[in-house]
């Protein structure tokens, strides 16, 4: 990964730091189809456990394609809606966390083993990515809420 665009993300908002590192081009198709830039462009200030690329690949073939079609859009956001947390959390903040509320409402699992930090099983792998409105930690696995989203 590119430490000097890291450091340099601190300048840029959430969604401006994530297209801006190569370990999320799945995540910036995502967040495009989804509609939600505007919001994680604007407010904040959040905390967003970031899928990279690999951790698209993992899904079962098809899913992320799937979740991109319009007529997915409500069950692609809950579930960016479900990677982010309202305020800004450091690693070391959120290591002391046990059932974060998501900003989709339901709460994620945090366990610590040793300096091993995971959200429902991901590894927080890419720390303290700091953003204009908040914070990124990459992570090495998408995490799904329990119940998918509703329609309206």
């Amino acid at each position: 990964m590119n430490t000097h665009a890291i450091n340099n993300t601190q300048k840029r908002n959430l969604v401006d730091s994530v297209e801006s590192l190569d370990s999320f081009t799945m995540l910036s198709k995502a967040l495009d189809a989804s509609g939600l830039t505007p919001v994680l462009s604007t407010s904040g200030p959040y905390t967003f456990f970031a899928p990279n690329d690999e951790a698209f690949r993992k899904l079962p073939l098809g899913t992320l394609e799937d979740w991109l079609k319009p007529e997915n859009k409500d069950e692609l956001i809950s579930v960016l809606k479900y990677h982010v947390l309202p305020g800004r959390a450091s690693a070391a903040d959120v290591g002391t966390m046990s059932r974060p509320k998501m900003m989709q409402g339901q709460s994620a699992v945090v366990t610590k083993e040793g300096d091993k930090i995971r959200i429902d099983g991901a590894n927080l792998i890419g720390l303290d990515i700091a953003s204009s409105n908040g914070v990124i930690h990459m992570i090495d696995a998408v995490i799904q809420p329990i119940e998918p989203a509703t329609k309206h």
